[in-house]
């Protein structure tokens, strides 16, 4: 039997966007694909096994996903022998393969804006591995899939000829994120209350997510408004001060909440509370936060470039994310017109239900046939 080796090592105990496209691809196309087989790469991180299907065998690999053991040694760690097609679905394509390789790349930011990624001496390493595990899956994978159009035009305008192997299998949203009753007392544990309303940011602290300018933004629609808070969930947690130091500056800190990385059930929570999700980031491969919060039924305020347009399909207020009025006037029309407020979260539903993970599976099953026959 054909054997595919996808890596997921992605998936660990921690969220991320890459790890929700491997989770909504491997969940899928080992039924779709009953004739051939599928090894799956899974991190120690895991508890359990990552599936249950028939076709589908498991191999433990210690080193992380995104390491130098993955960058320039993989065919040493991991026995090769059978594998008929590899997928690297993290943006870097490893070393050494002398298999066919799909190489999934979210985004291209580690070349084109790394200043937007992360700053400092660890941004100059960052920007050192990813530039060129990317530069490698553009130069040598057989196929890239990318995870929107907007990231598959910045591909081909960067290489053209890795444009010409590049494929979108637009990502979806689980259907984990649904609207549900707030659950009120775990978030009065983090200073909430239902006799206030927030708007609500999330993300990583990182430059491309504009976290600097969501508080802008909040402070010029809502200065004089007592009653709104605003909400950041952090997941690195770092550049919390700076935050902080903006919202003094600014005259809210006093409605600033500042959270780290938060469980999946309270994300849920915030989502389904929020009087409106802001994410104003200068760039995203897809974008999940946004689909998240659709699915949860939070109207959304987001960026007018890259994927946002694409992920929201017309159902949030799109911005300028460099324009602290343009959200102000974007935050106070959902916040403050209850008609608005409501046409808003039916068409962000109806959005969020044709955002499946159907389409990734199909579309990278497509391609790993494609690979086989050639």
């Amino acid at each position: 039997m054909t054997t595919i080796c996808i890596d997921c090592r992605y998936i660990g105990r921690r969220y991320s966007g890459i790890a929700e496209v491997i989770r909504g691809l491997i969940d899928r196309v080992p039924a779709l694909a009953p004739d051939l087989r599928f090894v799956l790469l899974r991190s120690p991180a895991h508890p359990g096994p990552l599936s249950t299907a028939p076709n589908v065998t498991e191999r433990v690999v210690p080193q992380p996903a995104n390491g130098p053991a993955t960058m320039w040694w993989l065919s040493r760690v991991v026995d090769m022998r059978g594998i008929a097609v590899f997928h690297a679905p993290a943006n870097i394509m490893p070393a050494g393969l002398h298999v066919p390789c799909v190489t999934t790349i979210h985004d291209i930011m580690w070349l084109t804006n790394p200043d937007w990624c992360r700053t400092g001496a660890q941004g100059m390493v960052d920007r050192l591995f990813y530039g060129h595990g990317i530069r490698r899956a553009m130069r040598s994978a057989r196929a890239i899939i990318t995870v929107s159009q907007a990231s598959a035009d910045a591909i081909i305008a960067h290489d053209p000829v890795a444009g010409a192997r590049t494929h979108v299998a637009l990502s979806g949203v689980s259907p984990r994120f649904r609207p549900i009753a707030p659950d009120w007392i775990a978030l009065a544990a983090l200073g909430l209350s239902p006799a206030r309303r927030f708007v609500l940011t999330t993300g990583q602290y990182a430059p491309y997510k504009n976290h600097e300018g969501a508080i802008a933004g909040f402070a010029h629609a809502f200065r004089d408004r007592a009653d709104i808070d605003l909400v950041i969930v952090q997941r690195a947690g770092r550049g919390s001060y700076r935050l902080q130091r903006l919202a003094d500056q600014l005259g809210i800190s006093d409605r600033l909440r500042l959270l780290t990385a938060v469980s999946e059930d309270i994300l849920l929570s915030l989502y389904s509370a929020a009087s409106v999700f802001l994410h104003p980031s200068l760039c995203e491969g897809f974008g999940n936060p946004v689909a998240e919060a659709m699915a949860c039924g939070c109207p959304v305020v987001t960026s007018a470039v890259s994927a946002m347009p694409e992920v929201a399909g017309g159902a949030a207020r799109l911005i300028d994310p460099h324009d602290p009025n343009a959200i102000a006037q974007a935050l106070q029309a959902v916040v403050e017109d209850p008609q608005v407020t409501g046409a808003m979260r039916a068409a962000g539903l109806a959005r969020a239900a044709d955002l499946n993970w159907n389409t990734v599976a199909t579309t990278t099953l497509g391609v790993y046939r494609q690979l086989l026959v050639r």
